[in-house]
C-alpha cells in the first residue's frame, strides 16, 4: 500500500523525536466539524487560517485532536505533489500541511509527559515555535532530495526562509495576543534555524532533540543566548 504524504511526514517526525502511538491521519475532520470547533474556540480562533487548523481539547484525562485541511489546499498538493518537486506553486500549501501535522504530534508528545495546559499561551507558543523550526527542516529535506549533489544552496535557503518567515505578517491579526505570539515565534524560529544551518547532520539532530524537550521559556532563553553569542 502506498504511503500518503501525511503518513510519510508523521513517520519522519516520529523518527526524529518519538512515536505518538496513533495514526494522526485518523484525526482529520471535515469542514462542518471545523466550523463547530472554531465557534467553540472563541473569537480569536476566527482569525486563524481557514485553509488549515488543528484543534485540541482534553476530557477524562485524554487528549482529543482534530486536524482540518480545506479542499482547496488538498487540491493544490494533489495537482503539484511536493514529492515531485518544490516550487512557488506548492511551497505555501506544503508549509501549512506540515505545520498542522507537527502541531498535533508535539501536542500529543507534550501530553504524554504530563504537560497538559493546552489552553495556556506558553503551550500555544511552544507548538508554534516548534512547528516553524521542524517545517523548515522538512523543507530542506525536500529540496535536497531533488538536488543531484544532495546539497541545498544559499539561494534555496533564502527562498525557504522567505516563505516560512519573511512573508508572514503577524501585524495583520486584530487580536493583540495573536500578533505578539506570531511575531515572537517567527523571529525566534528564524534565528534558531539560522543556527541549525551552521551544524552538521549529527550535531543538528542532537540539538533539536534536546531543544524539543524544553518548555517554551527555556526554548526562548536558549535561542536568545545563541543570538547573543553570535553578535
Amino acid at each position: 500500500m502506498n504511503e500518503t504524504l501525511f503518513s510519510q511526514i508523521q513517520r519522519l517526525f516520529e523518527r526524529t523525536y518519538a512515536q505518538v502511538g496513533i495514526s494522526l491521519e485518523d484525526c482529520l475532520i471535515d469542514q462542518g466539524r471545523c466550523g463547530q470547533l472554531t465557534r467553540l474556540a472563541g473569537a480569536s480562533a476566527r482569525e486563524l487560517s481557514e485553509l488549515a487548523r488543528t484543534f485540541l481539547r482534553t476530557a477524562d484525562d485524554q487528549l482529543y485532536v482534530g486536524i482540518y485541511y480545506s479542499r482547496w489546499l488538498i487540491q493544490q498538493l494533489e495537482r503539484h505533489d511536493p514529492r515531485a518537486g518544490l516550487s512557488d506553486r506548492n511551497i505555501s500549501s506544503l508549509i501549512m500541511f506540515v505545520e498542522e501535522i507537527n502541531h498535533a504530534l508535539h501536542a500529543a508528545l507534550q501530553f504524554k509527559i504530563g504537560r497538559r495546559e493546552i489552553g495556556s499561551e506558553d503551550f500555544a507558543r511552544n507548538l508554534e515555535l516548534q512547528a516553524q523550526i521542524d517545517t523548515y527542516l522538512v523543507l530542506l529535506l525536500f529540496v535536497a532530495f531533488f538536488r543531484k549533489t544532495q546539497k541545498v544552496s544559499r539561494t534555496d535557503r533564502r527562498w525557504l526562509r522567505f516563505h516560512l518567515f519573511e512573508s508572514k505578517n503577524p501585524g495583520g491579526f486584530r487580536d493583540e495576543n495573536l500578533r505578539r505570539r506570531y511575531a515572537e515565534t517567527t523571529e525566534l524560529a528564524a534565528n534558531y534555524t539560522d543556527y541549525l544551518d551552521s551544524l552538521n547532520g549529527l550535531r543538528r539532530l542532537d540539538e533539536i532533540r534536546r531543544f524539543r524537550s524544553l518548555e517554551y521559556g527555556a526554548k526562548k532563553q536558549r535561542i536568545l543566548a545563541l543570538m547573543d553569542a553570535a553578535h
